[in-house]
């Protein structure tokens, strides 16, 4: 699948920029799991993906919700540097690139004043990360929610290969990369599937980390706030037992997971 690659942006001042009007969907001013140290996370509105265990499921589809200038959240950020000058900026969602010239011009303010990046995102919308986008970035947290495209389909409701086009790219351009992959009992947890991704990562020389997340129904409340099905309330959560044998399949390829 041949996948274009956004073309380069007319040249603006950072200045302009911080124009760029964009949707918010929450912030949290100490984050400790979405990249390292003490973060900012800006969770932004809008995303392609349906997957089965979202919880944010309020911010899938067309962006919506608060509208703010990338300069008005980026002077929110800064007012945290103290805070967070050990750990830094992370932008989530939602998908972020569903709005990459907010969160380009966020990036780029946050750089110059000094904080560390990082990018959370499903992968799916890579192509619309330009070069000068990604210059700004220091992490991306990739989540990759299943290795056999069927699989990955069933989870998620979109195609699994931008999302490996997208890793591929980062490795090409030498960024760090954390992988991060649900594991959801009954959904995603084959082990051919496992040892597919494991093989793929341990391919990638970029990968500074691999979380294995154990599904979690900390989000189903919302969809029946929003009144949508939640395909899996019978689901349990992954045993201790569970997450060690996908730590082990990954192993196997020489890659450790945590």
């Amino acid at each position: 699948m041949s996948i274009a690659i956004a073309e380069p942006e007319v040249a603006l001042s950072t200045e302009e920029m911080l124009q760029t009007q964009g949707h918010i969907h929450s912030v949290e001013t100490c984050g400790t799991v979405d990249g390292p140290g003490l973060r900012y996370v800006l969770f932004l509105h809008g995303c392609p993906l349906r997957c089965q265990y979202c919880h944010n499921p309020d911010a899938q589809g067309k962006p919506a919700g608060k509208v703010a200038t990338a300069g008005e959240a980026l002077a929110d950020i800064v007012k945290y540097k103290n805070f967070i000058k050990r750990g830094g900026l992370t932008i989530s969602g939602g998908e972020p690139l569903m709005q990459p010239d907010f969160i380009h011009a966020i990036f780029r303010g946050a750089k110059e004043a000094g904080l560390h990046t990082a990018l959370d995102t499903s992968g799916f919308l890579g192509y619309k990360a330009t070069d000068a986008l990604l210059e700004n970035v220091d992490l991306v947290l990739l989540d990759i929610k299943s290795y056999d495209p069927s699989t990955y389909k069933n989870v998620t409701g979109v195609e699994l290969s931008p999302t490996l086009a997208f890793a591929e790219r980062l490795d090409s351009l030498g960024i760090d990369v954390w992988i991060r992959f649900v594991l959801v009992p009954g959904l995603n947890d084959a082990e051919d599937n496992i040892d597919g991704l494991a093989r793929f990562v341990s391919s990638l020389g970029n990968v500074a980390k691999v979380e294995i997340l154990p599904f979690h129904k900390m989000g189903e409340s919302k969809y029946k706030q929003l009144n949508m099905p939640y395909k899996l309330a019978e689901t349990k959560e992954p045993t201790a037992e569970e997450v060690d044998r996908a730590r082990s399949i990954f192993a196997r390829h020489g890659v450790t997971a945590i």
